[in-house]
């Protein structure tokens, strides 16, 4: 059913991202599809690496250990924006179309007030992926 999945990844918060990860390496497991970890990055340093080919470095190696933990086939890809916060929607979505991933498998946190104001990153790249789009919670409120 899928043969490219696409998971967008905050290196600075991979340990907020299981629920996501877990999902995407069981459905590329299941399908045998190939998972791409999509980071957005900039030449500024950051608390993650000192540039965006340190960066990318880092982003492969948490690429060829989700590999290795689901036993899937997966590759990264940095992707560079000039303000990362200001431009990751547009940097996905280019992302999106690069890789031609039929779906993309996103980590969200539970909807607030603000975002109704701003929509969330998943929310925007669901409402214009040409491709399925897979939003996962962080958590449930009870």
């Amino acid at each position: 059913m899928f043969e490219t999945i696409m998971v967008p990844i905050d290196l600075a918060h991979r340990e907020t991202l299981s629920r996501s990860l877990e999902c995407a390496g069981d459905l590329a497991k299941l399908y045998g599809a190939e998972v791409v970890y999509v980071g957005v990055t900039s030449n500024v340093p950051s608390s993650v690496a000192h540039s965006a080919k340190e960066y990318g470095k880092h982003l492969t190696e948490f690429a060829e250990d989700q590999a290795k933990s689901y036993g899937i086939k997966a590759r990264s890809l940095a992707a560079l924006a000039n303000d990362p916060a200001a431009n990751i929607d547009d940097a996905l979505m280019a992302a999106v179309k690069g890789t031609g991933a039929d779906l993309v498998v996103m980590q969200s946190h539970v909807p607030n007030v603000i975002d109704y104001v701003w929509p969330s990153n998943g929310g925007k790249i669901a409402e214009h992926a040409r491709c399925s789009v897979m939003v996962v919670r962080d958590t449930v409120e009870k």
